[in-house]
């Protein structure tokens, strides 16, 4: 690491701590911005970054000695800023692949639309058919009744939106974890939320607890996006919290659902 870039850690934090400002939050823009500026001359995952980021928080630990053992968060905050500053690049190609899903995912459940019109109108045929003719009538509406009111192609599209909720929720964990922006992580969140609401029971009785459990998930939704917005260091905590809370909301509606 150049000794400027460790010269600069070094009067930061003296001017942070001489400020009153010594705190995780404030270690962690010291060395994400230290270490943002020498990043851009390494490959991704070369060894000369690897030396960088253990400079970097070897450069923390040195200034921080006088307070003993009891340095743990500071120098977890000062390996995260290192690590969002090695990543920052790297999420800039994942927001635009994830920008390319979210084309694609649309094309997706517009063709799976177009499908399905297409087979609606297919059993309205059908139904006509039947009317046709007074003896299969009855047989013929039945049959075409069970197979739009089939529970098995409803619930394959409820657990396929609670399966792409519960991962929109990981890889918002994900991207806070490893230096995701803050419109990185909003976005997927607000994806968990679109794919929760798709994921809902429409018209279906739902016991108590469950409702509960759903009350606590858009809390948890809420509570995680004006975190972010406000920048708050807890937004990893609460994230954590969240997909804990999506899994167990859903398991408890798919554990109810097959009573």
């Amino acid at each position: 690491m150049p000794n400027n870039i460790k010269e600069q850690i070094t009067t930061d934090l003296k001017q942070a701590k001489e400020a009153g400002q010594l705190r995780a939050d404030r270690i962690r823009e010291i060395v994400k911005s230290a270490v943002s500026q020498v990043t851009s001359e390494f490959k991704e995952g070369s060894t000369e970054l690897r030396t960088i980021v253990r400079e970097a928080v070897s450069t923390v630990i040195e200034n921080l000695q006088e307070k003993g053992s009891e340095v743990k968060e500071e120098v977890t905050a000062s390996i995260e800023g290192a690590l969002e500053a090695v990543n920052s690049k790297r999420h800039e190609v994942i927001a635009k692949t994830q920008a390319e899903m979210k084309q694609l995912q649309a094309k997706l459940d517009n063709e799976e639309e177009q499908l399905q019109q297409e087979i609606d109108g297919i059993l309205t045929e059908v139904e006509q058919t039947g009317k046709e003719n007074a003896n299969s009538k009855t047989v013929v509406d039945s049959a075409v009744n069970t197979i739009k009111n089939s529970d098995e192609a409803a619930l394959l599209k409820k657990r396929y939106a609670q399966l792409q909720a519960q991962l929109a929720i990981v890889r918002a964990n994900l991207a806070a974890r490893y230096g995701g922006r803050g419109e990185e992580v909003k976005g997927y969140l607000d994806d968990a939320k679109t794919w929760y609401d798709k994921a809902r029971p429409q018209a279906e009785s739902v016991a108590q607890q469950v409702a509960q459990q759903r009350s606590q998930l858009e809390d948890k939704l809420g509570e995680a996006g004006s975190s972010i917005a406000k920048k708050e260091r807890q937004v990893k905590l609460i994230l954590r919290e969240l997909l804990s809370t999506a899994v167990n909301s859903f398991k408890e509606h798919s554990d109810k659902s097959h009573k």
